[in-house]
């Protein structure tokens, strides 16, 4: 089976280890799945990544973070610019998700940040996804 969207792969990967209460999940590795997870952990959704080399592309090790009574911190994670359809806003045009409950996930000029961060630095680019 082609993979055709490894981010959307790695996004359902996350949302499903989640909701099956699964400590961490492996992903096959890249660059950009890399620097979404540093955001997620810089957020506070996420308790930790690593990367593991291996002969291939490596795999990136995602460990899942729980509130107390045992339900995931990401309740839900879209997303938005896909291969068929790319999404790019402004900087003014970023809107706030769920009025500021969420994030977004832009991937700009500067690096992956969130849509806060990209608004504070007056830059735009693509949304890749959404979390709350």
């Amino acid at each position: 089976m082609a993979i055709s969207d490894p981010i959307a792969d790695m996004l359902t990967s996350i949302r499903n280890g989640g909701k099956a209460s699964l400590a961490k999940v492996d992903i096959p590795g890249s660059t950009i799945k890399v620097e979404m997870v540093r955001v997620l952990k810089e957020q506070g959704y996420i308790k930790d990544y690593k990367f593991l080399e291996n002969e291939t592309q490596g795999i990136l090790r995602v460990y899942l973070k729980y509130v107390s009574d045992g339900k995931p911190t990401i309740y839900g994670i879209d997303r938005v610019s896909k291969p068929s359809c790319r999404v790019y806003n402004k900087a003014k045009q970023i809107k706030p998700v769920l009025n500021g409950l969420g994030i977004s996930i832009v991937s700009t000029s500067k690096g992956l940040m969130t849509d806060k961060q990209a608004k504070e630095a007056n830059v735009g680019g693509e949304i890749l996804c959404n979390v709350w």
